[in-house]
């Protein structure tokens, strides 16, 4: 059982998920939120596309890079993955990569803070180490204390994923989000995914009304 190490974040139901349609607790500041710049995406796919990345065998490396901007100061966001079977839950709870452990058991993934430039976190993917029963990498950005603070994506600006060379740094394909909803507090912008003997990127886009530990159960994170 994984321990998450948060600040107190009620439980959802029917009626706090209310509470993320009510008008916002974001407190009024003088100082605006710092602004990351977008760096310019050369190769964007749209919602739902589906694009191959690189045969099985025969892809090495892969940076997955994200970058966002809010509205609110009060919005701190998180990258977590998930890393997926057969069954599309993680094979045990270290598994899920995010702040609190930031590299998956057989060290094929790892995540960095990289707040000096437009990317605010991104992973690496080492495809020789990945355990071969993974099938698939859910990445998530999630609002830290969405309902106790009354925060949602639509104080969420400018996020997006990109694909990467590791080496070169080139853009292989990357996915803007168009969709900012008031009811979502977790979004789900992109996965890697297993297509038979090819792996592939998917521009998901969708969001849920779930914390950090609610998403751990969606994937069958066990946590206390």
């Amino acid at each position: 059982m994984l321990q998450i190490p948060t600040k107190t974040k009620p439980a959802y139901n029917a009626g706090n998920i209310l509470m993320l349609n009510q008008k916002s607790q974001c407190l009024a500041s003088p100082v605006a939120p710092a602004k990351h710049s977008t760096p310019q995406l050369r190769n964007l796919i749209q919602k739902g596309q589906k694009v191959r990345i690189g045969m099985v065998g025969q892809l090495p490396r892969l940076r997955v890079a994200l970058g966002w901007n809010v509205s609110c100061l009060q919005c701190d966001i998180d990258l977590s993955a998930y890393l997926l079977d057969a069954s599309g839950k993680v094979p045990g709870d270290d598994w899920f990569v995010f702040y609190g452990q930031t590299s998956s058991p057989d060290r094929s993934v790892a995540l960095h803070i990289n707040e000096s430039s437009s990317d605010r976190e991104y992973a690496d993917i080492d495809f020789f180490r990945l355990d071969p029963s993974i099938r698939k990498i859910v990445f998530v950005l999630t609002i830290n204390e969405a309902l106790e603070r009354n925060l949602n994506f639509s104080m969420v600006q400018d996020a997006y994923i990109r694909i990467l060379n590791p080496d070169s740094g080139q853009e292989i394909y990357s996915f803007m989000l168009t969709d900012y909803y008031d009811n979502v507090t977790s979004m789900m912008l992109g996965e890697i995914y297993l297509h038979n003997t090819e792996w592939k990127f998917n521009a998901i886009g969708n969001g849920v009304a779930r914390d950090l530990a609610g998403l751990c159960q969606l994937y069958g994170v066990e946590t206390n």
